[in-house]
C-alpha cells in the first residue's frame, strides 16, 4: 500500500483529464426557423462554437426574414443549408447522417407541427426526418399559441418520436403579451447540448451535494457567515448532472451565476441545511460536502435588532451539530462521502486527520495561502486524498473546468 499522503504526478491525458472544451470534436446541427427569438440562435451558434463544436445551420425560407444567411455562415465558418435544391439534392441525407446532435432554436409553432406529423417541405424539416442523432427542440412563439391544444399535442408527440423538447420560459414577448413562449436562453439550450451529448458514468445514481456558506442569526440583521461563493459546489453539482446522476443540491445563501438545470434547495442555517441532508443521506450513492458549514452559532438569539451599548458586546457561541460527521457515522457501504477542507496552515495534516476521524472517501484540501484558492475566486488549487493513502494533485484552473477532472478522478480513482 501507498503511504498516506504520497504525492502522484499530474496524469491528465491517462484520466482523459486533458484541458478541453466541453463540445470538442462534437458536430452540431443547428436548425433556425422563422420567429424573432432567430437572433438568439446567432449567440448560440458562438457558443457551441466556443465549447469546440463544428455547426452547421439549416433555415426555413421564414428564418431569413429575421437573420440572415450570411450572419450563420461567418459565426459558423459553414455554408447555411436552406433550400432542398441547395447543391446537391440528397444533401438532407448526408446533414442528416453527419451530426451528433440537431438542435431547432427556435421552435415555430409551424415547424413542429410539420414535425409532429412527418411533413416535409423544406430543408429543416428533411434534415429532421433524416436525422440519425439525439434531437434537441427549443419552442418559441407566442403565449397562446403556445397554450393552444394543437402546439400542445404536436409537442408531447415529438415527444413521444425521441425529441427533447425544453420547456419554455415566461415573460414579455414580441407580441406585447406578458406569459409562456419565450426561447430558453442560449446558455440553458447550451447546457442540454452537453447534456445529451456527455458519457453518462453516474446514470441511475444519486448524488446530494451541499454548497454555500450557512448563516448562524444573532438578531433579524446580524449573523455569523464566512465568505463561501457556492461556485464550487455548484460546479461539481452541474458536472454530476452532466455525467447522468439525479442531483440534490442543498445550498446556503449565495448568489451563484452557474447555470443549473434543476433547482437547488435553498437553506440559511447549520440546523437547516443538516435537517435538509441527513433525513435523505441514505439513498444517495454519493455524497459531496462542499459547503462552508458554520462550527459555532450564538447561544440566545433575540428577537429584536440588538441595539448598541457598551464598546463591547459579549457574545456566547455553541456547537453546531456536524454534518459530515455524522454522514461518516452512518455512511452505508455502497455511499462515497466526500469533504473539503480549507485550511490556513498545516494543511495537508488537517486534512488528512478529517479523512479518517470522519470516516471519508475522499477529502479535498484547498489553502488560503495559495494565490487564486478558495473562497472568492473563480478558481481552485487542490489536492485530492483517499481513504487508501493516495494523493491527486490539481493545478489552478477555473472551478468549472476543476469539477470535471475532480469528478473523473473520483470515478475512476487515483493512480496507484
Amino acid at each position: 500500500m501507498a503511504q498516506p499522503g504520497r504525492r502522484v504526478r499530474h496524469e491528465f491525458a491517462r484520466f482523459g483529464l486533458l484541458i478541453q472544451r466541453m463540445l470538442t470534436g462534437k458536430k452540431i446541427i443547428l436548425g433556425v426557423t422563422g420567429s424573432i427569438a432567430a437572433y438568439k440562435a446567432a449567440l448560440l451558434v458562438r457558443l457551441f462554437v466556443k465549447e469546440g463544436a463544428e455547426v452547421k445551420v439549416v433555415m426555413t425560407d421564414s428564418a431569413k426574414h429575421f437573420v440572415g444567411e450570411s450572419t450563420f455562415s461567418n459565426l459558423s465558418q459553414n455554408s447555411v443549408f436552406s433550400g432542398l435544391w441547395d447543391g446537391a439534392w440528397t444533401e438532407h441525407v448526408h446533414l442528416g447522417a453527419w451530426g451528433d446532435l440537431m438542435v431547432i432554436a427556435p421552435a415555430s409553432a409551424n415547424s413542429m407541427a410539420k414535425m409532429a406529423h412527418g411533413l416535409c417541405d423544406n430543408a429543416l424539416t428533411a434534415v429532421f426526418l433524416s436525422a440519425k442523432c439525439p434531437v434537441l427542440v427549443a419552442p418559441a412563439m407566442d403565449a397562446d399559441m403556445y397554450r393552444h391544444p394543437s402546439t400542445l399535442r404536436n409537442i408531447a408527440r415529438i415527444q413521444e418520436d425521441g425529441a427533447v423538447v425544453l420547456e419554455a420560459g415566461h415573460g414579455f414577448l414580441a407580441s406585447g403579451l406578458h406569459g409562456p413562449g419565450r426561447m430558453a436562453e442560449p446558455e440553458e439550450i447550451l447546457e442540454a447540448a452537453i447534456h445529451l451529448l456527455y458519457p453518462k458514468p453516474l446514470q441511475g445514481k444519486k448524488v446530494l451535494v451541499s454548497a454555500g456558506p450557512t448563516r448562524e442569526h444573532l438578531d433579524p440583521v446580524r449573523f455569523i457567515s464566512n465568505g463561501s461563493t457556492g461556485t464550487m459546489g455548484y460546479a461539481i453539482a452541474r458536472e454530476a448532472h452532466r455525467l447522468g446522476a439525479e442531483v440534490t443540491l442543498v445550498s446556503g445563501p449565495v448568489q451563484n451565476s452557474v447555470s443549473l438545470p434543476f433547482q437547488p434547495m435553498m437553506v440559511t442555517s447549520a440546523h437547516e441545511m443538516y435537517e435538509a441532508i441527513l433525513p435523505v443521506s441514505h439513498h444517495q450513492d454519493y455524497i459531496v460536502m462542499t459547503a462552508a458549514v458554520g462550527d459555532y452559532q450564538p447561544q440566545t438569539y433575540s428577537e429584536r435588532k440588538i441595539k448598541k451599548g457598551n464598546d463591547a458586546l459579549e457574545l456566547n457561541l455553541v456547537k453546531t451539530r456536524d454534518i459530515l460527521a455524522d454522514l461518516g457515522k452512518i455512511k452505508p457501504s455502497h455511499q462515497t462521502l466526500v469533504g473539503f477542507a480549507l485550511e490556513t496552515h498545516d494543511e495537508e495534516a488537517y486534512a488528512l486527520a478529517k479523512l479518517k476521524s470522519k470516516n471519508l472517501d475522499f477529502v479535498v484540501m484547498n489553502s488560503l495561502r495559495e494565490e487564486g484558492a478558495g473562497f472568492g475566486h473563480g478558481t481552485n488549487k487542490i489536492t485530492l486524498f483517499n481513504s487508501a493513502g493516495l494523493s491527486y494533485n490539481f493545478p489552478l484552473e477555473a472551478k468549472t473546468e476543476l469539477a470535471g477532472h475532480l469528478w473523473r478522478v473520483i470515478l475512476e480513482g487515483i493512480p496507484s
